[in-house]
């Protein structure tokens, strides 16, 4: 992935970290980044995310923001906009990449605010209660002083269009968060009671969305036709789809890691697994696990961590998706829509750049 990466950046022209560089430097990130450094020390989600933002350059933070940019060198100019090549770099129109940074600006700014974490279920361990409410509020006011900024950005694009689509793919990312964390009953915190056609409507709006929408926005800004944009919609929407079923498959796929990986239990394969199987196996093989970990603390006194997220319990329940159909059909699930984004590719002229949107995909489809 990190070659396959750094190759697609010299395409486009430049690291895509600049775009985290730009906004780490402004002296408004920098005094959050002083605020945060408060945290050090606690276990708050917010310090790790920080930590991410500064130092990932394996897979995650930069991604949508160089799919914007390679898309639109893919798709180069469109007859309307030849009179304006002179605004282009690297086959890139600046508008573009000022849309590729709102995009990573949007995506980081809800990563942030995933960062708030839930006062009533903390311990002891995770650090002293004021630090972890100071936190929170840092969660909030950071994040939301991100997505300003991205939203002060995209009016400055003075496209109606291109801003009707990023403002809705804003409100998808809110209505998937809400998604993933309403829960209806005292069993559903564990496991939601979805299909996987209702996984997929929920992973498109809280993963795909902004990807798609910016891939096609992209599109608009260089004027290109209806059907280009909608080509470059569904690569979005179908490479950032593949890209989530590769994170899930990880703890059922790694053969490096001989130690359990903990994984959610609204994850695909295990959506898929409790499809197959039925929902009231399902539940009873997570019972089954939960029990049998109850029972071996009350012989050795030992109560470390609520019974479902400890270890154990997540090695038995992954030994039984293993077992079932849900991690081949998951990948297979992964491959269909890389396939898909693969197709919506055949749709823009060869390139490099296009070379480079596939092997992204190819990327996220291989597994061991």
């Amino acid at each position: 992935w990190s070659q396959v990466v750094s190759e697609a950046e010299k395409i486009v022209g430049y690291p895509t970290s600049f775009m985290s560089l730009r906004c780490l430097l402004s002296d408004e990130l920098s005094n959050i980044a002083m605020q945060v450094r408060k945290l050090v020390g606690t276990k708050h989600p917010l310090l790790d995310t920080a930590r991410g933002f500064v130092y990932d350059s394996r897979n995650n933070l930069q991604m949508r923001g160089l799919v914007v940019l390679l898309i639109s060198k893919a798709a180069g100019p469109s007859t309307a906009e030849l009179s304006f090549q002179h605004d282009m770099v690297s086959g890139i129109y600046s508008s573009q990449r000022s849309l590729a940074e709102i995009t990573e600006l949007i995506h980081t700014a809800f990563l942030v605010h995933r960062g708030i974490v839930n006062i009533g279920e903390l311990k002891s361990c995770d650090g002293p209660l004021k630090d972890m409410q100071f936190g929170n509020k840092m969660a909030v006011l950071s994040g939301d002083f991100l997505l300003a900024n991205a939203c002060t950005s995209l009016a400055q694009l003075q496209n109606t269009k291109v801003v009707e689509l990023i403002s809705s793919a804003i409100g998808d990312l809110v209505q998937g968060i809400y998604y993933e964390n309403s829960k209806s009953s005292e069993e559903n915190c564990l496991t939601d009671d979805i299909g996987i056609s209702r996984w997929k409507e929920q992973v498109f709006l809280s993963h795909s969305a902004l990807l798609a929408k910016s891939c096609q926005a992209a599109m608009e800004l260089a004027k290109h036709s209806a059907e280009i944009q909608d080509m470059a919609f569904q690569y979005g929407k179908h490479m950032s789809m593949s890209h989530k079923l590769h994170s899930d498959l990880q703890p059922f796929v790694r053969e490096s890691s001989s130690d359990t990986i903990a994984f959610s239990l609204n994850s695909a394969p295990a959506i898929l697994h409790q499809e197959f199987g039925g929902r009231e196996a399902w539940l009873k093989q997570i019972r089954e696990a939960v029990e049998a970990l109850c029972s071996r603390r009350q012989l050795c006194m030992a109560k470390t961590a609520p019974p479902h997220r400890c270890a154990c319990v997540f090695q038995q329940l992954q030994e039984a998706i293993k077992a079932g159909k849900g991690v081949t059909s998951a990948i297979d699930l992964c491959r269909c829509h890389g396939n898909r984004a693969l197709a919506a590719l055949e749709r823009f002229p060869p390139s490099e750049a296009r070379d480079a949107l596939a092997n992204i995909v190819y990327a996220v489809t291989r597994f061991p």
